[in-house]
């Protein structure tokens, strides 16, 4: 059982107005197995909170801790965090012109597990997962993003987390951009591999429509940078018929 824990989380970043403080002390946790549900308007600091746990350099912790099973993910790199289990899915992946996707997954795989996978196996993980993602197996000789629609770069980065197998995932709305079928899949892929693995799941959506297809157990409201309310899946179909007037007006 693996434990992410958010304790007092203060986040600032550099603008050309001076620094501003995004995230206003966050307390949360997260146990594998579990789905947590971060819903907010625009500018509440959800994707903040996303990239400063994956250790973006732009966002500064300025006060508070985030530990993984005990562990300070704050003095760790980027790549150490990954290794310790940690995954985010972004809400704009990036290009890597020159990269194939095939070059990029083995060369991930190896660099979490510390080894490189036993070849015959591998392609056949990475062949079984891509269908049931619905992807055509040509996909793999692409380079990595460069050219693929919205469709395509959140199921590739479903297809990473399923070969990675983290032990916490953190999708930043995941769902922008996906036409019903696509997001489909993609919700499909998150369900198999939570179930098959008991990842702990935090997901960003601005919208209860991907909450269709994985069904939180906890929901969260940001609201300027702080947690305005928690509570269970009811609170997420509230949201879909109030919105989050109340929360900003207050």
């Amino acid at each position: 059982m693996a434990t992410l824990e958010i304790k007092n989380l203060h986040v600032s970043v550099e603008t050309d107005q001076g620094k501003i403080e995004i995230l206003r002390g966050v307390d949360l946790v997260i146990k594998s197995g579990e789905t947590h549900a971060v819903m907010g308007p625009n500018g509440s600091g959800k994707s903040t909170l996303a990239y400063s746990i994956a250790g973006h350099p732009k966002y500064e912790v300025t006060q508070g801790e985030i530990l993984l099973d005990g562990e300070n993910v704050l003095e760790m790199s980027v790549d150490e965090r990954a290794r310790a289990g940690l995954f985010l899915a972004m809400q704009y992946p990036v290009e890597i012109p020159g990269v194939s996707v095939s070059n990029f997954l083995r060369t991930a795989k190896t660099a979490v597990d510390g080894k490189a996978p036993a070849l015959r196996g591998w392609v056949a993980d990475v062949r079984q997962a891509m269908e049931s993602l619905k992807m055509d197996p040509a996909f793999t000789e692409r380079n990595v993003n460069e050219g693929f629609s919205g469709g395509e770069k959140k199921r590739h980065e479903i297809l990473q987390m399923e070969l990675l197998k983290p032990k916490m995932a953190v999708l930043d709305e995941t769902d922008s951009g996906l036409d019903v079928d696509a997001l489909r899949v993609v919700a499909e892929g998150v369900n198999r591999i939570k179930s098959e693995n008991q990842m702990g799941l935090l997901l960003i959506t601005h919208y209860t429509r991907i909450l269709n297809y994985i069904k939180p157990d906890f929901v969260h409201v940001f609201v300027a940078g702080k947690i305005a309310e928690q509570g269970g899946p009811e609170l997420a179909d509230r949201l879909e018929s109030e919105g989050y007037d109340r929360y900003v007006n207050a």
